[in-house]
């Protein structure tokens, strides 16, 4: 898929130089693309932009999912008619598996914008986040949640 996609590519260029974008002078920029790119396939590393854009569009639906069954878990948890019972508000100490300015940065920004959740601060040596929730029945899960689910989709994005 790459491969055709970077024929096309080589064609259209080939066009835009020769300034004619008639069918013949495209298939003859194909053809030149494709020889092109056979000969220098050896050389060629995989691109990786096309297998970062697609982790990257992982996380951006992992992060609208979380958003969309935080939201709903909120709306239930604040109109429910005995609040106190199932509210349970704790802050957790998250610890960090990513290390990178971005990526702590990023984990936070994503667990501060999901409904009910709230990043507070990061340690100095920057080994631990610390989340606010609003309700916490199990705190193993929700640092198991967060790590397996937004930490992972971040450390894929940014290895």
């Amino acid at each position: 898929m790459i491969f055709v996609l970077a024929a096309l590519v080589l064609a259209l260029m080939w066009a835009a130089v020769t300034g004619a974008f008639t069918f013949g002078n495209l298939v003859l920029g194909g053809a030149v693309g494709v020889i092109a790119l056979l000969l220098m396939r050896e050389r060629i590393v995989r691109p990786t932009l096309f297998v970062k854009f697609g982790k990257a569009f992982s996380l951006a639906g992992l992060f609208l999912f979380e958003l969309s069954r935080s939201a709903v878990t909120v709306a239930l948890l604040v109109l429910s008619p005995d609040l106190s019972k199932r509210l349970k508000p704790a802050i957790i100490a998250f610890p960090l598996r990513v290390r990178t300015d971005a990526e702590i940065t990023l984990l936070a920004n994503l667990i501060t914008l999901t409904p009910g959740t709230l990043s507070v601060d990061v340690s100095n040596d920057r080994r631990v986040l610390y989340v606010h929730a609003l309700s916490v029945p199990d705190r193993d899960k929700l640092i198991a949640d967060i790590a397996g689910g937004f930490e992972a989709k971040i450390m894929e994005v940014f290895e």
